[in-house]
């Protein structure tokens, strides 16, 4: 049995020295350094440089664990337990010298995620949690928000940049939202979007084509913080992110509903 609470602090201390490496490298970036994955999908040398760092800080500090890695760095194995990291989640917002952007790490034992880290990098903020010991902020106990209703609420999501079939949908979901609660905001960053539902700043979040490595850390921080997390029809388990919604415990069935209603047709 591993120590959770240490875990995250060594995951802090990755996490933070990692940091410093990529704040360092957004000074006088040079865009067209930048490799296209995909439709709006971009990796600079920063990305693959800062995930090699993590995993290199990470194998040192649990030797049995595999890895599933956005940028393809490590594909080892582990029988029991692995490390879902995105070295740099908000490239696009990095590329342009734009804040915010983080560093995101999850793990898993066999099928759940029992400690993650979201560390947004300008702003300095660290927010950890692990299985069963809350979540933090920069050491500090944080909590989801007490809105108990939709019209009471901030709300978060992320635009659809390589995968737009659902857009007409997503579109008219955004138009609900937009006119039944105190508005949308969205960051470039679904994992910080994750922290910030997490600490209280949103009530909800929703988007889809995520990825395993944008949501590990983030829902955990959420259902620790007494959140909620599901995708469009409510499943709670195997969460991969091509769905997802996260709200404070009051606001989420609702929050469900709409996204469900608009998402789902």
């Amino acid at each position: 049995m591993i120590d959770l609470k240490y875990v995250c602090t060594e995951l802090e201390k990755a996490a933070r020295e990692t940091g410093a490496f990529i704040l360092n490298e957004s000074k006088g970036f040079d865009i067209t350094r930048t490799e296209k994955k995909g439709l709006n999908d971009f990796v600079s040398y920063v990305d693959k440089g800062s995930e090699k760092m993590l995993v290199e800080k990470l194998s040192r500090q649990l030797p049995e664990a595999g890895f599933v890695t956005e940028e393809g760095t490590s594909k080892k194995i582990g029988l029991k337990y692995c490390w879902i990291i995105d070295p740099l989640d908000g490239t696009t917002n990095f590329l342009h010298g734009l804040h915010p952007y983080a560093i995101s790490i999850g793990l898993k034992e066999h099928d759940e995620v029992i400690a993650g880290i979201v560390y947004e990098i300008s702003g300095n903020e660290s927010f950890t949690a692990w299985k069963g010991g809350g979540a933090w902020l920069n050491g500090k106990k944080i909590h989801v928000s007490k809105a108990a209703k939709l019209a009471d609420s901030l709300v978060a999501t992320g635009f659809p940049y390589n995968d737009l079939n659902l857009l007409d949908s997503y579109m008219k979901c955004l138009t609900y939202f937009c006119n039944h609660t105190h508005g949308i905001r969205r960051l470039g960053s679904a994992a910080i979007d994750l922290a910030y539902v997490a600490c209280g700043r949103f009530e909800g979040f929703y988007e889809y084509g995520l990825h395993e490595w944008d949501i590990a850390a983030g829902m955990l921080l959420v259902r620790e913080a007494g959140g909620k997390v599901s995708d469009f029809s409510g499943n709670e388990k195997g969460l991969t992110g091509k769905e997802f919604i996260a709200a404070n415990s009051d606001v989420f069935a609702e929050f469900l509903e709409i996204v469900s209603k608009f998402m789902k047709n």
